[in-house]
């Protein structure tokens, strides 16, 4: 399928490191989108990232409301439960941490009016202190569309470590599967297990884990439902002691209790690898990743049978300075287009900014969708507009 492309960027500051929105999330209203994120300093180079631990990773929001062609900033007016930090405790030294400031009995709230999960006016973000140990996390609610965020509300019910992102998919009106990552015996990071609540989040059970116990991690899943009733999670994947990252397929027809393996799809995220995004529009699947090898930049497959097979891997971008970009999220941004938002970078000692990319399936003169099954087709690059 041919693409038209449009890269644009979203937040970007001098001297600042804006990252991750995958550890956040992304919402879309027809026109109305809104990304979190988090904005911190640049600072020393680590195996990875080029960030100042001894400054806080605050929350922030970007807000469009023409389709994601320009951005408005933010705050984000949720309360963050001991300290200034969300979903970046693994990036900061011990005092900015939220972990050792935290009471879950006295910042957690329990949740008394329940979700309607059909409703898209209701929205939900999950957070967390860390990603190994003993992780504690939370989720907030939204019903304005990101301008008030009700929370921190426990995962009542549940009574292991959670290291979470938001990624829920709905079965119901009080029904739905929220898909988080756990430590491994041992405290390390991770695996994937789903979680289910029927009564609109106000309680939560585990329903089952998502594949074996792996020997390096398996965590941050992307899930949706698919067509026949199955729920179809991506998870991102290393091996023991490190190396490149990939990307591996499972499925679930009950309700997430049982799981099963349906091989790698993507093979080769770069080094450290990189979360997946995932997608549906319309009849196809799209699936999102950052690629952290040179040449750096942004990825893509699809699937036109529900995730069955995937189509040749196709590059967005591949002018990234660096491998520390990526952690994408991904919307619908109008009828059949679809907005990709990630963090990016220009090379060392470069400021880190959220990007997006607009990806249109290009049409052919009769208005139909040109080559629509084609596995060679190219992206047709417009002209970058900066915001």
């Amino acid at each position: 399928m041919d693409m038209q492309m449009r890269h644009l960027e979203i937040y970007r500051r001098q001297g600042e490191f804006a990252a991750w929105p995958a550890n956040y999330g992304l919402w879309s209203w027809g026109d109305e989108i809104v990304v979190v994120f988090a904005r911190g300093k640049l600072g020393a180079k680590g195996e990875l990232h080029e960030l100042d631990r001894d400054y806080p990773f605050v929350p922030w929001q970007a807000r469009s409301l023409d389709g994601g062609l320009t951005w408005m900033g933010e705050p984000f007016r949720g309360h963050v439960p001991g300290g200034h930090s969300l979903s970046a405790d693994e990036h900061l030294n011990a005092d900015l941490k939220i972990r050792p400031h935290l009471s879950v009995r006295d910042d957690l709230c329990v949740l008394d009016e329940p979700m309607d999960f059909l409703d898209p006016e209701t929205i939900i973000m999950c957070a967390r202190t860390d990603v190994e140990g003993d992780a504690v996390s939370w989720f907030y609610v939204s019903r304005d569309r990101c301008l008030t965020w009700q929370g921190p509300y426990r995962f009542t019910g549940l009574h292991l470590p959670i290291s979470a992102r938001t990624d829920v998919v709905p079965l119901g009106r009080e029904h739905a599967l929220f898909m988080l990552s756990t430590s491994k015996e041992g405290g390390a990071e991770g695996r994937v297990f789903c979680a289910r609540t029927g009564d609109g989040g106000r309680s939560f059970v585990l329903q089952g884990f998502v594949g074996p116990e792996p020997e390096g991690y398996s965590i941050m899943p992307a899930s949706t439902a698919l067509s026949g009733g199955a729920i179809l999670t991506l998870t991102r994947c290393m091996g023991k002691g490190g190396g490149k990252g990939w990307i591996e397929a499972f499925t679930s027809d009950d309700e997430g209790k049982t799981w099963t393996g349906k091989g790698c799809i993507v093979g080769d995220t770069g080094s450290n690898g990189n979360p997946p995004a995932l997608a549906r529009i319309e009849d196809r699947l799209l699936l999102v990743y950052g690629y952290r090898d040179p040449p750096f930049g942004i990825r893509m497959r699809m699937s036109f049978d529900d995730g069955q097979t995937w189509g040749a891997e196709k590059v967005i971008r591949s002018d990234g300075g660096t491998a520390d970009l990526g952690y994408p999220r991904i919307a619908e941004c109008g009828e059949g287009s679809l907005l990709a938002v990630y963090y990016f970078n220009d090379g060392d000692r470069e400021e880190r900014y959220l990007a997006a990319s607009i990806l249109t399936p290009a049409r052919d003169q009769e208005g139909g969708e040109d080559g629509a099954a084609s596995s060679q087709s190219q992206f047709c690059a417009m002209p970058k507009r900066n915001v």
